[in-house]
């Protein structure tokens, strides 16, 4: 352990050599506000800089600093992701999803502030715990992570599943079936094992033949991809729905904001949201060391778990500050569990990480177990800039709050143009794909429709995220088995998860009957 404190102390004091301090200070700053733009996000951050990389890199001579930029851009987006989720309704990346369904009612409350310094503060503590898991127990996480196979993910999967059961509120129904459409949006495509074309209802030009050369003719051929869904559910929808409950007469919150009212918003973090962070911090990261996991089911996992173990759970969707904190704090620590894989084992546990893996593999250097061992001069100024890179974080969120609110001072009838535009652009940039942004519109007008019918769109949104890990998963660990479904009880961690997921579906149940008992016992007359 002490050999641990001090290589970690000599890699922090690196990271802060002016050259690595400077970069990480830039990374985090450009991963804001890439994090920040619909439809960018970590992933595109990393990728479209790498290539900049390479004159770190020469000026430098060494695979540490590019190394320390790029993962303070991956850190920088993930802190700003919440920043479009809660002043504008449209998450900057899948990752900041969860963080919509409070950070926005949050704001529309005029407590903008308070969502925003919770998002910080919820982050850095996040990043900070993960940190502090990743310098001490790689090795040991590393090989849990390993024993994680088909059944295990399916079963984390289920239980993710489970928790979001009640996400819908007392409405099971209503609950359930909008887990079928997030199921059945997540078959689109191509069948994973056999090959298959499912759901793709043929050329699109055969049904809109208007439309040739402004959409791509593969049509559904590529699946149906989040972030489309995202922000037409979460961009168009939100504006569409703000606008109908408004009925034309469209108020701003209010959003003047000080430093003082900054320093209330910590406080009323530090009375209201360390649960959420806990839960976050702690199940994040567990998340994303899982191979092709990574933050996004984390995140949200953590909002489902929060609110299952919430005193009030009702206040969820409505603008709680539990609601945010979790997430935020689930999406930084899972993406520092996701580099754990990628740094010890060679596999990346998020697409970011597969680029930060290539960019590596560019600089000549060989991820695995013997990259602590071979490598130390890499690997402890990297975890280092870990720490140094979410300080920054949370001091470049906190002062850029007044910045980020402004946005909220425009009318709403500049505001909603401009997030028609944003979503529209965003999903473009994402894809490159005019099909996929007639998609995202339709995605939009289907979530108005499904919230003018009081159905929860939250559930759906966790489907067709987790759909795709654990349809595959399900289907190989049956295939293993010979089709016995007794492999997801009898391995010892599938069985508990399994166990837990499955009482955790029927106590929404229970407690319908359990009601009912009562109710009809109170009907009935003393004899």
């Amino acid at each position: 352990m002490i050999e641990i404190v001090s290589a970690l102390g000599d890699g922090v004091w690196q990271a802060l050599q002016p050259i690595n301090l400077a970069l990480a200070f830039i990374g985090v700053v450009v991963g804001l506000f890439v994090g920040a733009m619909p439809g960018l996000g970590s992933v595109n951050g990393v990728a479209i800089l790498l290539p900049f990389t390479f004159v770190i890199q020469k000026y430098t001579g060494t695979a540490t600093s590019p190394m320390i930029f790029l993962a303070a851009i991956y850190y920088g987006a993930m802190y700003g992701g919440a920043i479009s989720s809660i002043t504008l309704g449209i998450p900057g990346a899948s990752t900041a999803v969860a963080t919509t369904f409070d950070g926005r009612p949050l704001a529309l409350k005029g407590k903008a502030d308070q969502a925003l310094v919770a998002a910080a503060v919820a982050s850095f503590v996040g990043g900070t715990v993960a940190n502090l898991l990743f310098t001490g127990f790689a090795p040991a996480l590393a090989s849990v992570a390993l024993d994680f196979g088909n059944p295990e993910i399916f079963a984390l999967m289920l239980l993710a599943f489970a928790t979001f059961v009640g996400l819908g509120g007392d409405d099971i129904p209503k609950t359930i079936f909008s887990i079928c459409i997030g199921l059945v949006l997540a078959t689109v495509g191509f069948d994973i094992i056999s090959g298959e074309p499912r759901l793709q209802f043929g050329d699109p030009l055969d049904l809109f033949p208007a439309t040739a050369g402004l959409i791509d003719t593969t049509g559904f051929s590529h699946g149906i991809r989040f972030l489309v869904l995202a922000i037409g559910v979460y961009g168009i929808g939100e504006m569409m729905w703000t606008i109908n409950s408004s009925r034309g007469k469209i108020t701003m919150t209010e959003t003047t904001i000080t430093y003082d009212r900054i320093r209330l918003a910590l406080i009323e973090y530090r009375k209201k949201a360390w649960k959420g962070t806990i839960i976050g911090s702690a199940l994040g990261f567990f998340v994303g060391i899982l191979p092709a996991a990574g933050a996004t089911p984390g995140s949200l996992m953590s909002y489902g778990v929060a609110k299952m173990t919430s005193r009030n759970p009702e206040n969820y969707g409505k603008g709680e500050l539990d609601g945010v904190a979790a997430p935020e704090a689930a999406n930084n620590s899972a993406s520092t569990g996701a580099m754990l894989p990628m740094m010890t084992l060679g596999i990346p546990g998020s697409p970011t990480t597969a680029v930060l893996l290539a960019g590596m593999v560019i600089w000549g250097l060989q991820p695995g177990p013997r990259l602590f061992v071979d490598q130390p001069d890499f690997v402890w100024p990297l975890i280092g800039s870990f720490y140094v890179s979410n300080l920054i974080a949370l001091l470049v969120n906190l002062a850029f709050i007044p910045i980020f609110l402004w946005m909220l001072r425009m009318p709403f009838t500049i505001l909603a143009p401009l997030i028609f535009v944003l979503s529209v652009v965003g999903t473009f940039a994402a894809y490159q794909n005019l099909f996929d942004v007639w998609l995202m519109v339709l995605f939009g007008l289907g979530a108005f429709l499904l919230r003018i019918l009081d159905y929860p769109l939250a559930p759906a949104v966790l489907a067709i995220v987790l759909g795709p890990i654990a349809e595959p998963k399900l289907r190989q660990s049956l295939l293993l088995s010979d089709g016995d479904p007794s492999i997801f009880f009898t391995r010892p961690i599938a069985g508990p998860i399994t166990v837990i997921a499955i009482i955790l579906i029927l106590l929404p149940l229970f407690k319908i009957i359990w009601t009912k008992v009562k109710s009809t016992r109170a009907e009935t007359p003393a004899q």
